[in-house]
């Protein structure tokens, strides 16, 4: 039988079919446009989202035996707020999660309503990112529009709805709305007061792997599947991904270098760390877990390389870069804003340390190592909390670079390792599929027989220890320049 990934990104979606043996026959990915109407503001249409995967879905089956499709599983892109009305149409464009328009709503949350009374509710504090405060943004400032709303869900969720009729999301999506009491995986009435909503008009909750129907024959139809396939719950697009590379069960880690960049902590154990810096959610495979998320990281080396160096050869401008360890020039990756540890969405990202003899291969160096510093901050607080990191996976586009991958090795001073398939989301999707229909048994069994370590990036005590000295260096930029942002 076939499983199909769907990993709803932001600037395109990814498609991804797989054998029950994990063996992977095809990928498709379909673009769709990314709006910006204001400065910091980020948003898309779900019509494109769902007339993408559907043509996505076509191609990406169309030398197959169709019939043999059994599941479809989605990752998708978090937090982002999607509002539907009486007759399901949407009503207006989705608000994505690295959309910096709610700062008055989220201070509102951690000040006002307080940082102790929502990690109380939900096991996190708002962050301009979240779903809760682009709720109350939409309420003050289109209560027209906030009239009509029936039905508010995540990206991902509209992609079931579609396919399915079913109005449904899963816990891990949930845990990043800061309406989720993720300790009990239920909504927080508390929350849902707050943010003027009821529970009627929030999705109902799933596990990741949990089918939540069968496409609609019209939908079938169009597809050339049977009716019959099942649609899980899937997962919020890091959950998937950890899923995708086996990151399940109990203290595993997996770095993500996707246009967001996350460190991902799965835990047996609710957990939550005492400033709030790390989000606390739900898991995809029934479970825990801790996650530090920088919303600039390839996205950092993505804008350097080809807004300000005019070029798309991201393996040429790496290629002269040989002292590690050594870059007088340091990077702050806030271009969107700051999520983890900062929580500031003023934050800019900043070049420091310039002279006449800086190079454009030490500005290229600066971006790459700054998005590791990034990434340890976050390490930082998962292990002041006593967790034990020695190694992790890794995943998303920047993996593929294996300057990056040292570099990330040598700062976190942790073995790194680089698996068979580095599909992340679309994978995670793909295998919660095969979990619902009953080819594995459970999460953690699929991700322990079909996830690969091919290779391993090992530390060098000498370089981590250099790498030790600029991270000090690093740290204390940030709050030096914050009350300039």
């Amino acid at each position: 039988m076939y499983y199909i990934g769907v990993d709803l990104g932001t600037s395109a979606v990814k498609l991804l079919l797989m054998e029950e043996s994990g063996k992977i026959c095809n990928i498709v990915s379909k673009e769709y446009p990314l709006f910006f109407p204001h400065p910091g503001w980020s948003e898309q249409n779900p019509e494109d989202w769902f007339t993408q995967s559907m043509e996505g879905i076509k191609e990406l089956t169309k030398d197959i035996d169709k019939s043999q499709v059994a599941g479809i599983g989605f990752g998708g892109q978090m937090h982002g707020l999607v509002t539907l009305d009486a007759q399901d149409q949407v009503i207006r464009p989705a608000i994505l999660w690295n959309d910096g328009r709610t700062g008055e709503e989220t201070d509102y949350l951690n000040t006002v309503i307080g940082k102790d009374k929502l990690s109380q509710y939900t096991a996190n504090i708002a962050f301009a990112g979240f779903t809760a405060p682009k709720i109350l943004w939409m309420q003050k400032n289109e209560p027209e529009n906030f009239k009509k709303v029936v039905k508010i869900m995540l990206p991902k969720d509209y992609l079931a709805y579609c396919l399915t009729g079913s109005f449904c999301t899963d816990v891990s999506d949930a845990s990043g709305m800061l309406l989720l009491d993720v300790k009990n995986r239920c909504w927080s009435k508390e929350m849902l007061e707050i943010c003027g909503i009821t529970e009627e008009q929030l999705p109902k909750l799933y596990e990741s792997w949990q089918v939540v129907g069968t496409l609609k024959p019209e939908i079938a139809e169009e597809l050339g599947m049977p009716a019959s396939v099942k649609v899980v719950a899937g997962a919020g697009d890091n959950a998937a991904a950890a899923v995708g590379t086996g990151t399940v069960g109990d203290g595993q880690c997996n770095i993500s270098l996707g246009t967001s960049g996350t460190i991902f902590i799965s835990s047996k154990e609710f957990g939550v760390d005492a400033n709030n810096a790390l989000h606390s959610f739900d898991h995809a495979d029934g479970y825990y877990h801790l996650m530090g998320c920088m919303l600039s990281a390839a996205s950092c080396n993505k804008w350097w390389a080809e807004e300000i160096l005019q070029t798309k050869d991201f393996a040429a401008e790496q290629a002269p870069i040989t002292a590690l360890g050594e870059n007088h020039v340091f990077f702050l990756p806030y271009l969107m804003g700051e999520r983890s540890p900062h929580n500031n969405p003023d934050a800019r990202g900043v070049f420091f340390g310039m002279s006449m003899d800086t190079t454009r291969a030490d500005m290229t160096q600066a971006v790459l190592e700054g998005v590791a510093f990034g990434l340890r901050d976050s390490l930082e607080v998962a292990r002041s909390l006593g967790i034990k990191i020695e190694r992790t996976k890794i995943c998303g586009g920047g993996a593929k670079s294996p300057l990056w991958k040292k570099i990330i090795a040598n700062v976190m001073n942790l073995k790194v390792d680089v698996l068979e398939n580095e599909q992340g989301p679309a994978m995670g999707g793909a295998m919660l599929a095969a979990v619902g229909c009953g080819a594995y048994p459970d999460v953690e069994t699929i991700g322990k027989k079909l996830v690969k370590v091919v290779d391993t990036v090992e530390p060098e005590q000498e370089l981590v220890a250099k790498y030790e000295e600029k991270y000090q260096q690093f740290r204390e930029l940030y709050p030096t320049m914050k009350p300039l942002f």
